[in-house]
């Protein structure tokens, strides 16, 4: 027989929408920030050239910028006040979860509660600001040696640009930061993540009209674009599977007696997920690999044309003395190096997918370690009375976690490489002209998957609430 709450969620409707006046003033709140998110991707840095911007980017869009301009909305390519987006705020916390499973001192704080909770976020705020300073200050000095084609993007570089660039983009993060939290009290959903999300759907209606009009002008053939639309709902069915599924192990709590009743005795379980860290691999992995080709572009080539163009190589290291003309030629040597290996790690080559599968899942293993801990977990089982069936508590209970997280892991590490990969592939072999699967896909069912799963919950509760209205008007009557 079904639940009370099972049946409820089997009733909701769009006639349970309507009623619910305060979910919909919370979905209105969350279209109307989301809206002065997409309008403020339009306003573009002051001394900005936008035929040498344009120019460089399109030099540039195979690099980091690439990936980080698809998470903008296209803001980084336009070079507006948005132009970080939310990336220094997501950096920040997850630099913030790492430092609660190193240091002691910010462990003890993620244990005293909502007070500790409290000073975290604070502190991740301090080092939002500290990053997106960095990075806003990166941003001015590439964009002043940023030229192509002889267009330089800066009208008048300068200390003043770099004041007002810093100084822009860094309250621009801020204010997408003060935005999402809105949207997570007084809308619906995740508020970071749906900044996200919009930036990344925004794109899409642009990668769709260039994919039809290749199938137009016969460069992509019907049946690949058909192919395409088949993979792609394949592709979501299977994220939705796996963000779904769950190892539920069974926890058992003994019985007591006080006086002469029995109390406890239920049972419970503790879910696992296959993919515990999300997007968090794809997205450090791409970030290092897309790292030299980044450096090569702003540096224009390998570290060895750093040097001085006068005298290079053995000519240079000939001309000095000593420990100079060593390091000169060891320079010069790991510049032919880089050189040789920046083809091989372009989008496609064996050598980069083969590196970006493996970083994937080097990162699922180490931030399913960071963010889950098999001992604290059997401790706290312990000292509450619950015990895995068929397992001692304590030490035995903690390896047996460990043992099962280990197993979930290696298959949701396996699941993010094949998604992850499968864009590259496209791209390379087939000829997709955008950014299909990856961490964009993953971003966006998941997100989409946790704001329904929200309105949902705010339904439920709608309902409940007219059932209790209705108890209280019969127990009157009565």
């Amino acid at each position: 027989m079904a639940s009370a709450a099972e049946q409820l969620a089997a009733n909701l409707n769009f006639g349970v929408l309507a009623k619910a006046t305060e979910l919909q003033k919370r979905i209105w709140f969350t279209l109307g920030a989301l809206i002065v998110y997409r309008l403020g991707t339009y306003i573009p840095l002051p001394g900005i050239d936008p035929a040498g911007l344009e120019a460089f980017f399109q030099q540039q869009s195979g690099g980091i910028l690439g990936m980080f301009d698809m998470f903008a909305g296209g803001a980084l390519s336009r070079m507006t006040i948005f132009a970080l987006n939310i990336m220094p705020y997501i950096s920040a916390s997850i630099i913030m979860q790492l430092m609660t499973a190193v240091s002691p001192k910010m462990e003890q704080l993620k244990k005293e509660g909502e007070s500790g909770r409290k000073k975290i976020n604070q502190y991740t705020r301090y080092l939002t600001v500290l990053i997106t300073t960095l990075q806003a200050y990166g941003v001015a000095v590439g964009l002043e040696s940023a030229s192509a084609g002889g267009v330089s993007a800066v009208i008048d570089p300068g200390l003043f640009f770099r004041f007002t660039t810093v100084v822009t983009l860094v309250g621009g993060t801020l204010f997408l930061m003060w935005l999402g939290e809105q949207i997570t009290a007084r809308g619906v959903g995740n508020g970071i993540s749906l900044i996200i999300f919009a930036g990344i759907v925004a794109n899409l209606p642009l990668a769709l009209a260039s994919t039809l009009e290749l199938g137009r002008t016969g460069a992509l053939s019907a049946f690949v674009i058909v192919g395409l639309l088949v993979l792609a709902v394949m592709v979501i069915a299977c994220i939705v599977f796996i963000e779904r599924a769950q190892r539920r192990i069974l926890v058992q709590y003994p019985k007591r007696q006080r006086g002469n009743k029995m109390f406890g005795g239920e049972s419970s379980h503790l879910p696992l997920k296959i993919n515990t860290p999300g997007v968090i691999p794809p997205i450090f992995a791409s970030s290092l690999l897309l790292l030299p080709m980044t450096i090569a572009g702003f540096g224009g080539g390998a570290p060895g044309t750093l040097s001085d163009p006068v005298e290079t190589g053995a000519d240079a290291a000939a001309g000095q003395d000593g420990w100079m003309g060593l390091v000169t030629q060891a320079w010069d040597t790991a510049g032919g190096l880089f050189a040789d290996l920046l083809p091989m790690l372009g989008h496609g080559q064996p050598l980069y997918m083969a590196l970006y599968a493996g970083l994937i899942i080097f990162f699922a293993f180490f931030y399913t370690a960071v963010v889950f801990n098999p001992e604290d977990t059997a401790e706290n089982l312990k000292k509450h009375g619950g015990f895995v069936p068929g397992i001692r508590p304590g030490k035995n209970t903690a390896e047996y976690l460990d043992y099962v997280l280990t197993r979930l892991t290696a298959v949701g590490s396996l699941y993010l490489v094949a998604i992850s990969v499968m864009p590259e592939y496209l791209i390379s072999q087939v000829g997709v002209p955008f950014y299909f699967g990856g961490t964009s896909l993953l971003i966006v069912v998941t997100v989409t998957m946790d704001t329904v799963a929200q309105v949902q919950s705010h339904l439920l509760a709608h309902q409940y609430e007219g059932l209790i209205k209705k108890a209280k008007l019969r127990g009157r009557r009565g």
